[in-house]
């Protein structure tokens, strides 16, 4: 077997393909969702992403109690309570697929499957045309898809040849060595920046920041077009203080573009799903007012905000 059908035999655990995306970069996209990530950030919408492995999620009211997964599941982990309703037991639950295959209801699915290149980039090809239309293209985010970096520089090669434009999204907690080869053939940066304080970006998402604002610092002086991605989660990030010191970081830098994603509780019933406890289980939603106040301060600094 020669090297190229080696290469093509590369796999990369992908949870989620959408096409025709018009909010992860420029023009009408197609956005790979690579599956695990470094960061484990209290607000997380896609819990589904964090590990490295497929998981199950199964979602309790849509249920029907047929029971059929009791009978398919390989070891015990889906077990019937007193009051007849289905529990899984996530310590017994291998994530199989066994009970999403047998469910007549729907109420599970598997997040993550083990794809090819080629897998990949068929779905990719199929909407060439709209990407040429619209100065579209190809988003790659996660999760964090330089985790899989072996399979990102591929399938990157396949993208650059056929003069796709590359849109990476990225948490930025990446060796160096590792963005470096990534970032070759990559048109676009939408960069998350959580936190300027580095305690307080360890105990909201797991990591200190410190590796994040040297590499968006590499990279603006790689000269890559990078925009930062403020996820902005009230009562974390979100005092003026912080807004303030990422502006001057920016400014410092010469980022001079910035996208606000205004917190959203799209991803609570995935945790319930998962079987984990979503830690800003009543967390409201961002008010108006407040997202306008944060847009003044850094448009104080001479920034292009837009609120996704």
């Amino acid at each position: 077997m020669d090297n190229k059908e080696i290469a093509s035999e590369r796999k990369a655990l992908i949870f989620n393909i959408q096409r025709y995306s018009t909010e992860d970069g420029p023009g009408v996209r197609t956005t790979v969702f690579f599956q695990g990530c470094p960061l484990r950030c209290l607000w997380c919408s896609n819990p589904e992403s964090k590990q490295h492995k497929p998981q199950m999620l199964y979602f309790e009211n849509t249920c029907t109690e047929c029971y059929s997964c009791l009978k398919v599941c390989p070891n015990g982990a889906n077990q019937k309570k007193d009051d007849g309703t289905v529990w899984v037991d996530r310590n017994l639950c291998q994530n199989c697929g066994a009970c999403v295959e047998a469910c007549p209801s729907n109420a599970r699915s598997i997040a993550g499957r083990w794809m090819t290149v080629d897998e990949v980039y068929k779905i990719i090809d199929k909407d060439v045309i709209y990407y040429m239309n619209s100065d579209g293209g190809v988003t790659l985010g996660g999760g964090e898809c330089t985790s899989q970096p072996e399979f990102v520089l591929e399938l990157l090669d396949r993208c650059y040849q056929r003069g796709i434009h590359i849109c990476l999204d990225t948490c930025g907690y990446a060796p160096w060595s590792i963005l470096e080869k990534i970032l070759q053939k990559v048109d676009l940066v939408l960069f998350d920046i959580k936190h300027l304080d580095p305690v307080k970006h360890k105990e909201f998402t797991g990591v200190d920041n410190r590796l994040i604002l040297d590499n968006a610092s590499k990279i603006r002086q790689m000269g890559k077009k990078i925009i930062i991605r403020l996820p902005l989660i009230p009562g974390y990030n979100d005092d003026e203080k912080n807004i303030t010191a990422i502006g001057r970081f920016m400014k410092l830098w010469g980022l001079d573009s910035i996208d606000i994603l205004p917190y959203h509780r799209l991803g609570v019933n995935k945790y319930h799903a998962l079987g984990e406890e979503y830690m800003l289980e009543n967390l409201p939603s961002l008010q108006k007012d407040n997202i306008k106040s944060k847009v003044k301060i850094l448009e104080s600094f001479g920034l292009k905000v837009n609120v996704v």
